[in-house]
């Protein structure tokens, strides 16, 4: 049996503040597809990157250990599931939700989450189990096998939204939010244990032996005879989409959301 999201980072999640810091690049990404709605839910919020300054946030997130790396100033948390979320229908504007549904318990009950406590739109930063990691299999392939299992399909988001807009997110190569793509032109950063320990595939899968096979080809030259000519500069893309789902317009034209936080 997987074990819960909530109880996982728990134990890993300690060092999430100091390695897992928005990237300038992927966060307007992310502002965009939210535009200028005035109320917003994250949903698997963690330590609170990607949210917006600039508007009503309310952050929902099970495991106590991220809600209290939250910086001082952060938007108020909640300690609630996606699944089962404790506000009433169309209580935001919109609904983020940041590489946090391959965590889920049932993604898709959490997405029908989403939607109903949103008015006008969702917002999914997330990973495609299509896309090609040839770059990382050689030595991490048995980690990406065991997220393309956790990772729900495109269609599959399809499958519960609809109609959605998808847009590719290239990964820069100096990317400072260490997820498990980050890293794509500055692999010694893995065999750090503290990058590890704020990426939950390493945290699910042994892999010192790929670790020591792969120190050993970044000291030898083996991986830069291997891929350097291969890769692009400046960004890669390696799967990572925005998916926006737009709800369909409702007679709710207030600020629900906003207007509970001011009585």
């Amino acid at each position: 049996m997987a074990e819960p999201r909530t109880e996982r980072y728990d134990r890993i999640g300690a060092g999430y503040l100091r390695q897992r810091q928005p990237d300038p690049r992927i966060a307007k990404a992310i502002h965009d597809s939210l535009g200028d709605l005035d109320s917003l839910v994250n949903v698997g919020a963690g330590a609170g990157s990607y949210e917006p300054q600039d508007r009503f946030v309310v952050a929902v997130e099970p495991s106590i250990t991220m809600i209290r790396q939250r910086p001082p100033g952060s938007a108020p948390a909640i300690r609630a599931r996606a699944e089962a979320l404790p506000f009433p229908d169309g209580s935001f504007d919109a609904a983020l939700a940041v590489l946090t549904i391959h965590h889920w318990a049932d993604w898709r009950a959490g997405l029908l989450e989403l939607r109903r406590v949103s008015r006008e739109r969702l917002v999914i930063f997330t990973w495609d189990p299509l896309a090609d990691t040839s770059w990382l299999n050689d030595y991490f392939g048995h980690l990406i096998s065991e997220d393309r299992k956790r990772f729900p399909s495109l269609m599959d988001l399809r499958s519960v939204l609809g109609e959605v807009n998808i847009n590719a997110v290239p990964i820069p190569e100096d990317c400072i939010d260490g997820f498990m793509g980050a890293y794509w032109r500055q692999l010694w950063q893995y065999l750090d244990s503290d990058v590890r320990a704020a990426i939950s595939s390493f945290a699910s899968v042994e892999s010192q032996m790929a670790l020591a096979r792969l120190e050993a080809d970044l000291k030898s030259g083996t991986w830069s005879r291997k891929y350097e000519g291969k890769l692009p500069h400046e960004e890669l893309d390696l799967g990572y989409r925005l998916v926006t789902a737009i709800n369909r317009p409702t007679n709710d034209c207030g600020r629900r959301a906003s207007h509970a936080a001011e009585s």
